[in-house]
This record gives C-alpha cells, structure tokens and sequence, in this order.
C-alpha cells in the first residue's frame, strides 16, 4: 500500500458503519453506529464523523450525494455516504493485519 492507503481506528470505524447501516448512511445515523461499535471506549463527536467522512471521500473510500430536501429539516438535504469497492479493499486489508497482530499475541499467551 502507498502512503496515505492505510486507515486509522477511527477511520475502520467509520467504514465499518458505513457497511452496517446500508443504504441509510447519513451523518447522525453512522454517528449512533459508531458509538455503538466504540462502545464507550473512546469519545465520538458528530463533527469528528463528518471530518472523517470527508477525508475518506477525498481518499476514494466513501462517495456522497445529497438527497431531496425535507420540510421536517426545515427544506435542508441530508448528506448520504456509502463505502466504495476502495474503501471496502482498504478496510479488509486493515482488518486482516489486526487479526495477525491478535493471531501473534495469542501465540505468546499474550492475549485471553
């Protein structure tokens, strides 16, 4: 992989709710996914999600679109996300390096 290829935690996560919550990925919904998945461990803002969001769409993982705009969203667009077969490759690729590092740290008797 090139430099910049590589995915952070939070950058798993996200691609992880993206696969999750399907054909209804919009901001708060990968939002409540991701803490869900974090499960208290680490803090997650809104505002970190979108961040990421973007900076995964700038890498080719994620694609966005606008939907129609919504009267009960006072006539605003939610900003819908799906993982791309790049961000689908990337996120097996990081998954399959942690299962090593787990795989490795059982072998030692390191890990329960």
């Amino acid at each position: 992989m090139a430099k910049g290829e590589y995915l952070g935690e939070f950058e798993q996560l996200i691609l992880t709710a993206l696969l999750i919550v399907g054909t209804d990925a919009y901001g708060m919904t990968v939002h409540e996914q991701v803490e869900k998945l974090a499960a208290g461990l680490r803090a997650v803002s809104l505002g970190s999600v979108y961040t990421t969001l973007d900076r995964l769409e700038q890498k080719g993982y994620v694609r966005s679109w606008f939907g129609g705009a919504r009267e009960e969203r006072g006539g605003r667009s939610k900003r819908y996300f799906e993982i791309t077969g790049a961000g689908e490759s990337a996120l097996k690729n990081a998954l399959r390096v942690a299962d090593n590092m787990v795989a490795g740290l059982r072998e030692i008797g390191g890990l329960a």
